[in-house]
């Protein structure tokens, strides 16, 4: 009667079977029984608070050096940054202000001739080659053989 009713929705018998089975027994709680296995204690408060503390004092620290410095496994380290800290994973290969004065006067000439060149040549666009920004490394083989002595 319950399967016409509900159809799809409809509790399944054996489910209904065996809730039957634990009440009658004495069970007085809908609540899941109680799991074996490890407790989750990775993600406490206070590893929470230390991995929290790490960043703070050096926002530079990538995920492996947290698992070394705190103790803490990586897939843990990784959930609380991700989780309970709010934070994404951002990928800077250079900051402008990591970078020397000597690194920054060297960009600035390279634009500047870069910009030099592009007002010369009517036709400069014509000549670039663009694609994806897939590294390709160059095989030379003289250079692979005298490094493999």
């Amino acid at each position: 009667m319950l399967q016409k009713a509900f159809k799809d929705e409809c509790i399944a018998k054996t489910q209904i079977k065996e809730w039957y089975r634990r009440f009658k027994s004495g069970r007085t709680s809908l609540d899941s029984d109680p799991r074996s296995g490890r407790p989750s204690t990775g993600t406490s408060s206070d590893n929470v608070e230390r991995v929290r503390v790490a960043v703070e004092q050096d926002r530079r620290l990538n995920v492996r050096e947290l698992e070394d410095e705190l103790g803490i496994p990586k897939s843990t380290v990784w959930r609380i940054l991700t989780e309970n800290l709010g934070m994404t994973r951002v990928c800077a290969k250079f900051i402008l202000k990591l970078l020397t004065d000597q690194q920054k006067n060297l960009r600035l000439e390279i634009a500047q001739d870069n910009l030099e060149i592009i007002n010369s040549d009517e036709n400069f666009f014509q000549k670039v080659i663009t694609g994806d920004e897939t590294w390709v490394y160059g095989y030379d083989p003289e250079t692979n053989q005298l490094s493999s002595k």
